[in-house]
């Protein structure tokens, strides 16, 4: 997968577009997009890494480390709904983000990714970097990301995965 290259500092840049509506969730719930306090890390962690994957909630918690966080959430009341995080992986590089499932095609993941590449301007960076890109159209249409050529494998080349554990094997030791 790819990496792409979002501007931050071009004033027309689609991400700065406003909303015309209230964010709601697939219940008509409104959704608060907000930076993520330190407190909640566990939470956050947790929900992250039984949702989507483990590699995702470490990536979540170095987001944490930082003071103010570089974490964004959305929630609907005490719901966790979705997240977003930058510099995690490496400083410029925008991710993780996700959106519970049952909210995809609400908005919510759109509206993440608007408020934490401003964030990420806020900040001072030219540009963002999202690494190892899934739905890149997705990136493309809301940020006006574009594909960095000769990026794969990328950071992430050679990351570790988990490995299987074999209960017959360790039994025998």
């Amino acid at each position: 997968m790819q990496d792409m290259l979002v501007n931050l500092y071009a004033t027309d840049a689609p991400f700065l577009r406003p909303d015309e509506a209230a964010l709601k969730s697939a219940r008509g719930e409104p959704v608060t997009l907000r930076r993520a306090l330190a407190p909640e890390r566990n939470l956050v962690t947790d929900w992250v890494g039984a949702q989507f994957s483990q590699g995702w909630a470490s990536e979540a918690a170095v987001a944490f480390s930082n003071t103010p966080t570089k974490c964004l959430l959305a929630h609907c009341g005490n719901r966790l709904v979705g997240f977003a995080c930058f510099d995690a992986t490496a400083l410029g590089f925008f991710g993780p983000l996700a959106v519970d499932a049952e909210e995809r095609g609400s908005g919510i993941g759109a509206a993440l990714l608007k408020a934490t590449l401003i964030a990420m301007r806020e900040y001072g960076y030219a540009y963002a970097i999202i690494g190892g890109v899934g739905p890149a159209e997705f990136y493309a249409r809301v940020a006006g990301a574009v594909l960095i050529p000769d990026s794969t494998p990328g950071i992430y080349a050679g990351l570790l995965r988990p490995i299987p554990i074999n209960p017959k094997k360790d039994s025998q030791t």
